[in-house]
């Protein structure tokens, strides 16, 4: 069993590493990355993460862990690991009466604070419920290396048995548990959004191609999700009405909820999940609900969808009887996965 005194061979002073790693002259070329992970209250699996951290091949020049608020032994936790690994830092912020998306953000930038004078590459925010393989940051800060356009990278997860189906799902789109972010990119973009309402993650992915870079999940690598979405992926119609409500607040097209709609149709709970679904969406419609986003950033997002489905529709020179007849379908279930992100990243 890993301690927390457990580690690879490399610098406990920094991310620097070892020459004997394994790798070769390639390893010295990876770019040097900071992680900030927000926790409140998350002492039954911060410790799976701990040593996933303490584990890996290549480790970050700092990671600071935010304690927001927690009451739970989280803090003790950490401190246990923050003894023994110098790059491991521990902020404690105070409790907070309020509970909304935007708290995430705040405390992601009390950690950002401690990291931003550093030298460093590529910025990170990591859940605190996750787990993952020893090459995982390795293999994903290489392929930053290896594609300057790259803004931000990441790593499905994984559920139980439960795992997005990427033939459907958008490459583009990045899990929020854990993504990177090309420094000069997360810039541009001025970092995460207090969304309130959610959709944290799925906004800077947003902004990121809105601003000319690419955005990429990596399906060679999975990170492991410990805490049970709940509603996120097995809720009932209230939570799927909701979920239309923030369909809605993220800019989606009206004719991309309407796919999405019709997939959810044809899943459990049969046609009322859907009808949940596109009612939430079409009551945040005729009230003229907020969007807290851009005009510009909507314009992008629904000129994104749009692109999609016509090169769906219009992208094969030849196509079959059958694949007329599949396509709505086909159509729907693309839309539906990729916009199903958006209730994964806001457990």
């Amino acid at each position: 069993m890993t301690s927390p005194h457990d580690h690879p061979a490399q610098s406990e002073e920094s991310g620097a590493v070892a020459s004997n790693a394994g790798n070769g002259a390639s390893r010295l070329m990876l770019l040097t990355y900071v992680l900030v992970t927000p926790a409140r209250n998350e002492a039954q699996f911060i410790e799976l993460t701990l040593k996933s951290m303490v584990g890996q091949t290549f480790r970050p020049l700092k990671w600071v862990i935010v304690s927001d608020g927690s009451t739970d032994g989280t803090d003790d936790i950490v401190r246990k690991y923050t003894a023994c690994h110098p790059w491991i830092e521990l902020v404690c912020m105070p409790e907070r009466r309020e509970r909304h998306f935007a708290g995430k953000v705040h405390a992601f930038n009390a950690g950002y604070d401690r990291v931003k004078d550093l030298d460093f590459d590529i910025v990170g925010n990591l859940d605190a419920d996750v787990s993952f393989e020893p090459e995982h940051f390795e293999f994903l800060t290489g392929k930053m290396g290896e594609a300057p356009q790259l803004g931000v990278a990441g790593a499905p997860f994984r559920e139980g048995t439960y795992q997005y189906d990427y033939r459907f799902t958008n490459i583009e789109n990045v899990w929020g548990g854990c993504q990177l972010f090309r420094r000069a990119c997360f810039e541009a973009i001025g970092g995460y959004m207090p969304l309130k309402g959610g959709c944290i993650d799925h906004v800077a992915v947003l902004s990121a191609r809105m601003h000319g870079w690419q955005t990429r999940t990596f399906t060679e690598k999975v990170c492991l999700h410990h805490r049970q979405m709940g509603t996120a992926l097995h809720g009932g119609l209230t939570a799927r009405f909701k979920f239309g409500a923030k369909d809605y607040s993220v800019g989606n097209h009206p004719l991309w909820e309407l796919f999405r709609t019709f997939y959810q149709m044809t899943q459990r709970p049969f046609v009322v999940g859907g009808l949940a679904l596109g009612s939430g969406y079409a009551w945040s419609l005729i009230r003229g609900a907020e969007i807290p986003l851009s005009r510009e950033l909507v314009a992008f997002v629904r000129r994104e969808q749009m692109q999609r489905l016509r090169r769906f529709f219009g992208g094969k020179p030849q196509t079959t009887a059958s694949q007329v007849v599949a396509a709505p379908t086909m159509a729907a279930r693309l839309a539906s996965s990729a916009s199903a992100r958006i209730e994964g990243e806001n457990r």
